[in-house]
């Protein structure tokens, strides 16, 4: 892999994207040729975005070093070390900054889980608040009187989702339209509680983190050892 490759994926590409570069067209020739204020400011601007990233990243860099590759790269000078030789390099940093990056995940997931045990724990004395053997909490508010849904069914369901500070991840309500799925196919503690509902049953779950996403979510808002939070209503079963 050319060093050009991760600069451009991990500093260039989300400073391009966020068009912070002016518009100035390059200066032909010599690369260090363009004087004007708003090359200065640009070029200084690509650094100072280069800079940040790093520093955020808390990687490692010999500055000399990374001055030395630029003006070799800007000017087409022949590189000081060979093409097997950079790779290699690059293959460290990357895996570096991987490591790296599994610490800090594993960090913050030993933090909400931490704190996700203590709000359970204080769930569960809410009243009206009742848990399975799984550890899966929920509330009944509304009870319906229709079917229970099997593992293969397919079920309609409107739903909130939150994290335990409030903030909501998603919502079938803001879209204003139900979602289908098979109770098999959504996170263990929904596929738990749908087959304890009834159509027309609205329900509050609170789910642990190893029943949700685990240390494995899909994105943010949501963390590694998340809680999860749920409003849901069980709509219909589309089939069985």
């Amino acid at each position: 892999m050319k060093i050009t490759a991760l600069f451009a994926t991990c500093v260039l590409l989300p400073f391009l994207a966020a068009g912070a570069v002016a518009q100035e067209p390059l200066p032909e020739g010599n690369p260090q040729a363009g004087g004007s204020a708003q090359v200065q400011q640009y070029s200084y601007a690509i650094g100072i975005d280069i800079g940040s990233n790093f520093r955020e990243s808390d990687t490692p860099l010999h500055l000399e070093s990374l001055l030395a590759g630029l003006q070799d790269a800007l000017q087409g000078a022949k590189p000081q070390y060979d093409e097997q030789t950079l790779a290699a390099a690059i293959g460290h940093l990357q895996q570096h900054m991987q490591e790296k990056a599994r610490a800090r995940q594993r960090s913050l997931g030993m933090g909400n889980r931490k704190a996700g045990e203590a709000f359970l724990a204080k769930n569960l004395q809410q009243e009206g608040v009742k848990a399975t053997p799984s550890g899966l909490q929920y509330k009944v508010v509304e009870s319906g009187d229709g079917a229970t849904p099997g593992p293969a069914d397919v079920v309609s369901c409107h739903y909130r989702g939150t994290l335990i500070d409030g903030t909501e991840f998603d919502s079938s309500y803001a879209r204003k339209m139900p979602a289908e799925f098979p109770v098999n196919r959504v996170i263990s503690g929904w596929t738990e509680a749908l087959q304890m509902m009834r159509v027309g049953d609205k329900w509050q779950l609170f789910i642990p983190a190893d029943l949700a996403y685990g240390d494995d979510p899909p994105g943010p808002p949501i963390q590694p050892g998340s809680v999860l939070l749920f409003d849901i209503e069980l709509l219909d079963i589309v089939s069985q």
